[in-house]
Formats: structure tokens, sequence, C-alpha cells
């Protein structure tokens, strides 16, 4: 979520501690994860950001006919839940027989409602989709004590609280990588981490490093592939799972024996395809996706 995500960002509210937010998330061995992405992989609504206001309901019952068996939401204009309470939303996934696991949201507004309501209807987390580039590394140490305490709030409701990551946390700031400020100052118990891979390979870095570095911190994560030849500047390089130059399989293997357990697709960029057509192709490949 890049391009038209920055457009998002940009003006959603800065407080506080200066975030920046857009408006818009169980630990198996090796041998089982082949099994376990083939059959409970999710989808990040993001990818359906250009038809899924018009009909929420409508789109969703697509995505349900497609293979998925979760969502994660973001928080767009008409809110997590699309023009629906969380009840409602909750019982239109259990009537297509899907689950909402998680949602990217604006942490700094609402949240303690929010957190009440991801709980009351079973999802598990709670997840700041973006910071943005900052010019210290003490600015990162903040956002680590914002995330803290949004941790602490969400595990008073049951729930947990994770953060996303883009491209600029692997640009050093202060001789020191966002990521890993990011990471090393939050409490373990309070804070999990979705791995975009995308990202991670787009600025450079290999993801089963940083699951190797920090085994048990990256719990969800984004599958979205890169153009095969793209550009090392070509930050807008989304396509098919499958047809892309990313190893999932080598990637989700690590990642499976390192504490991940929600697998969800995401999709930014569409040639020659539809956002829904994109999101089928994708299902298709979880589908008879092998380690």
């Amino acid at each position: 979520m890049e391009i038209k995500r920055r457009e998002f960002i940009k003006t959603a509210a800065v407080v506080g501690s200066g975030i920046m937010l857009s408006s818009y998330l169980p630990g198996c061995k090796s041998a089982a994860i082949s099994k376990d992405v083939r059959n409970n992989f999710g989808l990040q609504l993001y990818t359906l950001r250009d038809v899924l206001p018009n009909d929420p309901k409508g789109v969703l019952t697509q995505v349900a006919s497609f293979g998925y068996k979760e969502v994660e939401s973001f928080e767009g204009s008409k809110g997590m839940f699309w023009g629906m309470s969380n009840k409602e939303f909750k019982k239109l996934m259990d009537d297509l027989g899907m689950k909402i696991v998680s949602s990217h949201c604006d942490i700094n507004k609402d949240f303690d409602r929010k957190a009440a309501e991801a709980a009351e209807i079973g999802m598990n987390y709670l997840i700041c989709p973006y910071l943005g580039p900052q010019k210290k590394a003490d600015d990162f140490k903040k956002f680590a004590e914002t995330f803290n305490q949004r941790g602490e709030t969400c595990k008073k409701n049951g729930i947990r609280f994770a953060y996303h990551n883009h491209d600029y946390g692997f640009v050093p700031v202060d001789g020191q990588l966002p990521q890993d400020i990011l990471m090393q100052n939050t409490d373990k118990s309070l804070v999990d981490f979705e791995m975009d891979i995308y990202w991670v390979v787009t600025a450079g870095q290999d993801p089963i490093e940083w699951i190797d570095k920090y085994p048990g911190r990256f719990k969800l994560c984004h599958i979205k592939d890169r153009k095969k030849g793209a550009a090392a500047n070509d930050r807008d390089a989304s396509v098919d799972l499958g047809t892309g130059s990313i190893d999932f399989k080598k990637i989700l293997n690590e990642g499976g024996k390192k504490g991940m357990n929600f697998y969800i697709v995401e999709q930014e960029a569409y040639v020659n395809t539809t956002p829904l057509a994109a999101a089928k192709a994708d299902a298709d490949y979880l589908k008879n996706f092998h380690i």
C-alpha cells in the first residue's frame, strides 16, 4: 500500500508523538505450514479499495467465493466495518464462511472504542499501517512508546497490537534502521509485527534474515509479489502472486517455523487486470501453494 495510501496518510491526523496514519490483520511446524497457508489465507481489503466502498457486501461475497477464509480490513471512508456495525460485519463474515482477523486503523483516534469493538467480535489484531520517514531516531523511539501504550489497551481487551512495515523502515536514520528501533524498543508481550514481504524486498533486504533476527515477533505477513526485473527504485511493482520474483516458499517456511500465524494477500497495482480478478488469481495461487 504505497502510492494511493500515502495520499490517504497525508490527510490523516497528526497527533501527540507526530504519528501520521492512514484512515483506512497458531504457530505451525514446517511440515504443516503448506496446509495452513492453503486453507487459511486472508485478503487485505485495501486490494479492493477501488470497488469495495460501492458494494461492500457484494464484493465480500465474491471474495469468499475465491476461497479466502480470512480478511484484514482497513479504515476507509466507511470505517473498519464498511458502513456496518461490528456485529453486522461479523454476521456477514459468518454467513460467508470467513473471519475478520485484523484491521489497519488510525491508532490515535478513538482507539479504546476500536479495541473494544474488535474484541467483541473475536478479532485478533489492530494494526498501525504507516508512520512515514522521520528525521531522527528518537522519533521512532517515541513511536515505540506509543505502540507499547496501544498494546496495553489491546491486551486489556484480549486482542493484540501490531505494526506493518514499509520500505522506509530499512533506511538508516542516525545510523540505525527504524525497523530495528521499533522492534528493540517495544515490549514483546504487547507488540507484534506484520511483515510486508514486498516492502522488505523492495528495500533491498532479505525477509528471512529479519525473521531469524527477531524470531516470534513477526506474527502476520503480507504476501505481495514484486515484478520480475523491476528496477531497484521501482516502488509500484506489485503483481499477481506467482508471476513475480519473490520466493514465498522459502520465506513462509521460515516464518512458519518462527511464529508467523497469519498469511494475508495484498496487491496494489493492476496491469491488464482488475482488483477482483487479481484477488482471484492470488487466491488460486495460494490454494495450490506447496512448500
